[in-house]
């Protein structure tokens, strides 16, 4: 179901697009988390503007749809900003990047050994780095991967968080 509401929302952007406007002029991206939805109903939403050819910033907003799995985020918010390293111009924001992130996020500490999970709510900073591929008509595949440290002393929080997915989306 969510899905083909995801597919749905996307061919509809797809379709939004005037025909006028070339791929070198469109500033704003979506992307969704293809492997976190795939493996269990865990949706990541991601929409990034793009600033200059080799400096965009955006927010990514992730729901666990489900308590009873590994993830241990049930809701997060993270706003990056990313800088591409790429040698043409022929497309902004494209090729290999790395990611500043701020992340918060709430869910609950799976302790392995303890049925008791304890909830928690966190802040946390940290990098990742990717790589992006963007082809003539728009469309967006991603794949990051980078992870960060735990700010403050929670003791219910994990004290490393990982960031990273397929991203698949598109360019408007």
């Amino acid at each position: 179901m969510k899905t083909t509401i995801c597919f749905c929302f996307f061919s509809i952007l797809a379709f939004a697009q005037p025909e006028s406007s070339s791929i070198y002029e469109r500033r704003h991206e979506f992307t969704f988390g293809a492997v976190k939805l795939l493996a269990g109903p865990i949706v990541e939403l991601n929409y990034e503007y793009i600033f200059r050819e080799d400096f965009t910033f955006g927010t990514s907003v992730l729901v666990n749809g489900r308590n009873d799995n590994d993830w241990e985020e049930d809701f997060s918010v993270t706003p990056f900003a990313r800088f591409y390293f790429q040698e043409r111009k022929e497309f902004a924001a494209k090729g290999f990047f790395v990611e500043g992130f701020a992340k918060y996020s709430n869910g609950r500490n799976n302790d392995y050994g303890n049925e008791n999970k304890q909830r928690y709510n966190a802040a946390s900073l940290g990098l990742a780095g990717g790589f992006k591929l963007i082809n003539r008509t728009g469309f967006v595949l991603e794949i990051v991967a980078g992870g960060g440290r735990t700010l403050g002393e929670s003791k219910n929080a994990p004290d490393f968080i990982f960031r990273g997915d397929i991203n698949l989306g598109y360019r408007f």
